[in-house]
């Protein structure tokens, strides 16, 4: 019988609790589902507003793994959702508001990806993401090197960026930004981009040929584009551990001198909430964003 548990006074069916999810540190269902519900707090604010897609992985990360984009069948009324633009048409997805919401989901065992834009206004950007990946040989290392010049790059523009681990092998950055599209925001961050590769040639491409990328660090900036979404802060990925895309120092960025620094598991977060706050909270404030420049 599937147990039901009581959350902020909805009820939430959870299922197959005991199921080990990552069969290396024998990570649980039930675990998983403790640390989304325990990480609320810093999670929520960056989930609120924006349309998720679900990339669940119910049988672990070396089972199947798929997106879920439009409402799942058997959500309950209770969630949130709202009618989001495609290309094909719109779509309903989710929207998670709140904690049982959040458990809900949990449920499915899933990573959370939002959109760069909220559903209250999809026409106008109000993030702007660099997903830094890296091409072996080169790793996380060179990629803090690339964030670092972005930070400076983004500053003399008037935009704040904030770093997070991608949760695999990258790095990501975020910053809160105004003024524009999700068009404008792409050849914003591709402008950007070009420039990072003609200042750091032997490191850094932005295009996505393969053929171009061993030993140098991508700069993706296709994922401003309304249509893609990106790691949640705080998410943990479908990896081979249960690792989270944690969000980090400027100084742990620039001090880093070997992957294992910036790889940060499910229980490892608390601890770090509790000496940080939240490291991204910058940007949930809109006092805080900076103005798209002009084309």
């Amino acid at each position: 019988m599937t147990p039901i548990t009581e959350v902020e006074g909805r009820r939430v069916a959870l299922s197959n609790l005991e199921k080990v999810l990552y069969p290396e540190t024998g990570f649980t269902k039930a675990e998983l589902v403790h640390y989304y519900a325990t990480s609320a707090d810093v999670l929520l604010p960056h989930l609120r507003d924006r349309a998720v897609s679900f990339l669940r992985y119910p049988d672990g990360p070396e089972g199947q793994v798929f997106f879920t984009k439009n409402v799942p069948p058997g959500t309950p009324e209770w969630v949130t959702t709202a009618e989001v633009p495609r290309s094909e048409g719109p779509a309903r997805m989710v929207v998670v508001q709140d904690l049982p919401s959040l458990v809900w989901a949990a449920n499915l065992v899933t990573e959370f990806h939002t959109h760069q834009w909220l559903v209250q206004d999809p026409g106008q950007a109000d993030r702007l993401v660099f997903d830094l990946d890296p091409g072996a040989p080169a790793h996380i290392v060179h990629c803090c090197e690339v964030a670092l010049w972005l930070r400076e790059r983004l500053a003399r523009d008037g935009i704040t960026a904030y770093p997070k681990t991608a949760g695999s092998k990258g790095l990501h950055l975020l910053a809160a930004v105004r003024g524009g599209s999700p068009e404008r925001a792409s050849e914003y961050a591709k402008a950007l981009a070009v420039e990072a590769e003609r200042a750091m040639p032997r490191l850094v491409v932005h295009r996505m040929t393969k053929s171009l990328r061993p030993g140098k660090v991508f700069v993706d900036w296709s994922q401003n584009a309304a249509r893609k979404t990106t790691a949640t802060p705080y998410t943990l990925r479908a990896r081979p551990v249960p690792l989270v895309s944690a969000p980090v120092t400027w100084e742990e960025v620039a001090e880093c001198r070997s992957p294992a620094q910036l790889e940060f598991l499910a229980d490892d977060v608390a601890p770090r909430v509790q000496r940080y706050g939240d490291l991204l909270g910058g940007l949930l404030d809109p006092g805080s964003a900076g103005s798209l420049p002009l084309p």
